[in-house]
């Protein structure tokens, strides 16, 4: 059974996505809210044993069908992938319990679509070469795409447009990298690619490195990448509740390809492709924090603060994958999962606050009070401190982490972006609270209260955040031990080679 432990993760959302969408379940809402968390809570299950496996006998392989690469499919759980699989079924849970509380009544098959979504992004983490990188992509867009425009609406119609044709050419750059890396190295699996990019022949050299920059393209415009950014707060904003929830991982897969794909292949060890995105990655994370502070300071709405927090937070993340150590990827790692969780807890209270308020919805204007006033805005106080980075949540040891790892060399390119980036957040933060909270006039008329499935939701993430100050210790020994092992490579390589790696001829 332990052998098949690396497939678990993808074949528990497949196989429960396709049950979601038959009889019997698929003709009782009651049947697949059930079931949906059921399943969830068995793919949370796969991905924390996986997790303890491969911290207690390292990285894990798993070639489909005996075939083996470069030729097959495989998959490749290590310590940064494992991670990232418990942080994807953790949203993944959370946010079929939040849904089964009425938002899966506004709109057909989002239960299974949520399944399918996750599907696709615990793939992109599995997976141990670039097409098959770019498979998963595939899977999580098209299940994002119904995702987003779940219950309609004007709003939703247009964000979503605008979402798909965005995607659309990311994926077609996406296809002339492959089709310009295959061409050069002969492979697509990551370890080949990463033993051979230093012996690359000096006539293949240039049309690497236009390969490697359309990547660096195709993962910035995932990871939200200034310029590239512009889609993310409108989609966010339109986005239901949950569906934003589980939204918020999206881009983190961008900057785990990063990490994987131009700190790893294209690394220190690559010859004369070493390092190619570095000179562009510095001024781009750098101007992404910038423009993200200036959308914080601009926003109206808590779901578009939460968006555009999203998008400093990725600009944060740039940061440490530009730095390029392990230090750096290891803080960058630890703040990943933080921010990842506070951003979908908050995404969640922005669904509980615009059911209490009435047409003011999320707006930071004067409305109806909300009817749980002490429970919503004690979650959103937490929530708060979590975005901002303050003690004694998982957000200041992120962030001290990160301003760690910047030393000697970096402090004066990191510190001021990371540390003005909090900053904004909590004067937004403040005006938000003192908005929604307390600028109020009137009688609640028309009270709404938070459902036990949706209130069970919010208090799994909360305590998610506990648990990283709690084992901040284990965690952050293990994520610098997750980054050597992708950054160094050699075991993986020796796991999926053959003696000698692979030559095309």
């Amino acid at each position: 059974m332990l052998q098949h432990l690396p497939v678990l993760p993808l074949l528990i959302p497949l196989l429960g996505g396709i049950l979601l969408l038959l009889p019997p379940l698929a003709d009782s809402d009651r049947a697949q809210r059930w079931a949906g968390s059921a399943i969830a809570l068995a793919a949370l299950a796969a991905a924390l044993l996986l997790l303890w496996q491969v911290d207690a006998r390292g990285t894990l392989v798993y070639a489909v069908g005996e075939w083996h690469p470069p030729f097959g499919i495989v998959l490749v759980a290590d310590r940064m992938a494992a991670l990232l699989l418990v942080l994807t079924s953790l949203l993944l849970l959370s946010v079929q319990v939040f849904s089964s509380a009425g938002e899966d009544q506004k709109g057909r098959f989002l239960h299974p679509l949520l399944m399918f979504q996750a599907l696709g992004i615990q793939g992109s983490f599995l997976t141990g070469d670039i097409f098959n990188l770019f498979v998963f992509f595939e899977i999580l867009l098209i299940a994002s795409y119904a995702l987003l425009i779940h219950g309609g609406g004007k709003q939703k119609t247009q964000a979503n447009v605008h979402y798909v044709i965005l995607n659309l050419a990311g994926s077609a750059l996406f296809l002339f990298a492959l089709g310009i890396i295959y061409g050069t190295f002969g492979t697509l699996n990551m370890a080949d690619l990463q033993q051979k990019a230093a012996h690359l022949p000096a006539t293949d050299v240039q049309l690497a490195k236009a390969g490697a920059m359309l990547l660096l393209v195709v993962f910035g415009m995932k990871s939200a990448m200034l310029p590239l950014h512009f889609w993310l707060p409108r989609a966010y904003e339109a986005a239901p509740a949950p569906v934003a929830a589980l939204f918020a991982i999206m881009t983190k897969v961008g900057i785990y390809s990063l990490w994987r794909v131009h700190n790893s292949i294209f690394g220190e060890g690559a010859g004369e492709l070493a390092n190619i995105a570095q000179p562009w990655l510095w001024p781009l994370a750098w101007l992404t924090v910038v423009v993200g502070i200036v959308a914080v300071l601009a926003s109206q709405t808590l779901r578009t603060l939460t968006a555009n927090l999203i998008i400093v937070s990725v600009g944060s993340l740039l940061l440490m994958v530009a730095i390029n150590g392990a230090d750096a990827t290891a803080a960058g790692l630890y703040y990943l999962v933080h921010s990842t969780i506070a951003a979908a807890l908050m995404f969640l209270l922005a669904g509980l606050i615009i059911a209490q308020r009435g047409k003011a919805e999320d707006r930071f204007v004067q409305a109806r009070p909300v009817t749980q006033p002490v429970l919503l805005g004690g979650l959103f106080f937490i929530a708060s401190l979590a975005l901002i980075g303050m003690p004694p949540l998982s957000g200041f040891i992120g962030k001290a982490l990160m301003l760690k790892a910047a030393l000697p060399d970096s402090a004066g390119w990191i510190w001021p972006p990371i540390l003005l980036g909090s900053l904004a957040a909590l004067l937004m933060l403040s005006r938000a609270g003192s908005t929604l909270f307390w600028r109020v006039r009137g009688d609640n008329d028309e009270p709404v209260r938070v459902q036990p499935a949706q209130q069970l939701a919010v208090w799994i993430l909360v305590l998610a955040l506990v648990a990283l100050v709690i084992w901040a210790g284990w965690l952050t020994s293990f994520m610098q031990q997750a980054a050597l092992d992708m950054l160094n490579g050699l075991d993986l390589q020796q796991l999926l080679l053959p003696a000698g790696g692979y030559h095309a001829e």
